[in-house]
């Protein structure tokens, strides 16, 4: 462990000891397609931004708006080198102008804002808003429907097991079988409202704002294929659960609900984290490890608490729990280990840990998770104690009860309430955690918390870019707020990326809403591409703001755009 640690530090330093890097000025989108403006006949597939040098992606901070007022954009965008790429999904309503709105980070570590609008058809009336927010409904719902896949899986997969296994054949099996088809049917619920949820999860609408178009698109892509998946494997396993007993499921039976079971594990990691992580096959394996345990262990508590504890004899008791006991010890070590592996991939660094919302809500869990085990650790010791203590005689079997000492003996086996007492604190505080791992798995990896950060940084006041033939204008106003001092701080380049100086600049705030006709703000010229001055909001609303900038003696252009001032 140490040599590996010393290996990778020589490999941090050596890498920041190596050839610095050319230095980068801020990026400038140079080109785009559909072009900044342009009314095309149909609605594009993708949109298409050429930046002057390499940028990375901000993640949800790039979005593609409709005529409707539904964000288009599938997920975040690709990037390769200076070109991010916007893949877009079909909508029902093509017609009107398209709101291209993005935030990325450029080699400079610089965060750059931007927006455009293009048309298919013709333009609208009123182009569309950006927002990157979730209807509050939609932002609740979607972590409850993975709460109900994850209690559905518990209550499905250890009692299903423990039925296979240590159910004894004497007692009735219609509470047992009513159990797993409940947690297949919670399973199914929780897929299918994850499907429906993921369209106006995706495009910023109400959840009953769903179309056709929105469904068939979830029902091609990778998350709708998992949910879609998951439903079959409920169906599957519900119509075998009557034919699961003890010593008589058979052999190929089994193979086939292992197969199955397998599949349906696997359709958490393929529509979450894991699969757009890096190291994504290892992420894949270890998240279907922490699932398949957890269900074994914290479904067998519930299967004990509900049943064995309650109609098995000491006997048979005797028999079972030293079994599950062992059984728990090692869904408990797996489910850790798969764990650690998750977090140390997905949290990156011990800032990502304290200094992000997934960080905090994992020691949230890791917490609860000490817990339990404290509870498992007392329940485990009781156990032993009823193992070593012997079974205790049976009252109907003839003579024992006049067997000295019988009475006396502490055979745990019989129904033991302080065993019961401790399984059904263990239930309670993992229905806490399977709470917390649903908000969990919707929550940014803290990995890109450094990203985020950069953003953030600047994400107080209105930044974008503004191109014309004859330059792009880069500026920030900030704090963009009702008052006298708001700074504008500005950059102009070529159309090819090169910086342009600027020999006069003329920038105008506006408002008429309220009639307050185009003020003059003074700004200079600084370092020769840069402008600095200061911009004056009056009144809260929607400020319409141009820039007219003079870059030869013949030469000049205006650029507009519009602030929201608070």
């Amino acid at each position: 462990m140490l040599r590996c640690l010393v290996a990778v530090l020589a490999a941090l330093f050596g890498s920041l000891a190596g050839p610095a890097r050319p230095a980068s000025a801020h990026a400038v989108l140079t080109a785009a397609s559909p072009a900044q403006g342009s009314v095309i006949p149909s609605a594009p597939q993708r949109v298409v931004m050429t930046f002057s040098e390499s940028v990375g992606i901000v993640p949800g901070r790039t979005q593609v708006v409709g005529p409707d007022g539904k964000r288009l954009n599938v997920g975040d965008p690709v990037s390769t080198g200076n070109r991010l790429e916007i893949a877009l999904r079909a909508t029902d309503r093509p017609l009107g102008t398209y709101l291209v709105s993005y935030r990325v980070i450029s080699a400079d570590s610089h965060p750059i804002s931007g927006a455009y609008t293009f048309s298919v058809g013709a333009p609208s009336a009123n182009a569309p808003r950006a927002d990157t927010g979730t209807d509050p409904v939609v932002r609740v719902a979607t972590p409850v429907a993975r709460y109900l896949g994850y209690l559905g899986l518990v209550l499905a997969g250890g009692p299903l097991l423990m039925l296979a296994w240590w159910y004894p054949r004497r007692l009735s099996r219609r509470g047992p079988v009513r159990l797993v088809r409940a947690g297949l049917a919670l399973l199914a619920v929780g897929a299918a409202a994850g499907f429906w949820l993921q369209a106006p999860a995706s495009s910023g609408a109400g959840p009953l704002d769903v179309s056709a178009v929105e469904l068939r698109q979830i029902a091609g892509s990778g998350f709708g294929l998992a949910m879609l998946g998951r439903l079959l494997v409920a169906a599957a396993l519900a119509s075998q659960v009557g034919r699961v007993r003890r010593r008589a499921t058979g052999r190929a039976r089994g193979s086939m609900l292992l197969a199955l079971a397998l599949a349906g594990l696997l359709t958490w990691p393929l529509s979450g984290h894991p699969a757009a992580s890096p190291e994504a096959a290892l992420l894949v394996g270890a998240d279907v490890v922490h699932l398949a345990t957890m269900a074994v262990w914290l479904g067998g508590l519930v299967f004990l608490a509900a049943f064995l504890l309650r109609r098995a004899d000491p006997r048979e008791l005797g028999v079972v729990l030293p079994r599950w006991s062992r059984l728990a010890a090692l869904s408990v070590y797996w489910l850790v280990l798969a764990g650690v592996l998750q977090a140390i991939v997905q949290v990156g660094s011990v800032s990502g840990l304290t200094g992000s919302a997934y960080g905090r809500l994992l020691l949230v869990k890791v917490a609860l998770l000490a817990a339990v085990l404290a509870v498992a650790a007392l329940s485990r010791r009781l156990v032993r104690r009823t193992v070593a203590a012997g079974p205790t005689p049976r009252a109907d079997r003839p003579g024992t009860a006049d067997r000295p000492g019988a009475a006396d003996r502490p055979g745990a086996a019989a129904r033991p309430g302080a065993l019961v007492r401790l399984v059904r604190v263990e239930a309670g505080i993992t229905a806490v955690v399977l709470a917390v791992s649903a908000v969990l798995v919707q929550t940014n990896p803290a990995r890109t918390v450094d990203v985020e950060a950069v953003a953030a940084s600047r994400a107080e006041g209105f930044a974008t870019t503004l191109t014309c033939s004859l330059y792009s204008v880069q500026f920030e106003v900030f704090p963009a707020k009702v008052g006298d001092y708001n700074a504008l701080h500005a950059f102009v380049y070529t159309p090819e990326g090169k910086p342009l100086p600027v020999l006069e600049w003329k920038v105008t705030a506006a408002l008429p809403e309220r009639g307050i006709e185009p003020m003059d703000n003074p700004v200079g010229s600084l370092l020769g591409n840069q402008g600095l001055g200061n911009v004056v909001f009056p009144a809260p609303g929607r400020w319409q703001l141009s820039l007219t900038l003079r870059v030869s003696e013949i030469d000049q252009a205006t650029v507009r755009t519009t602030i929201d001032v608070q």
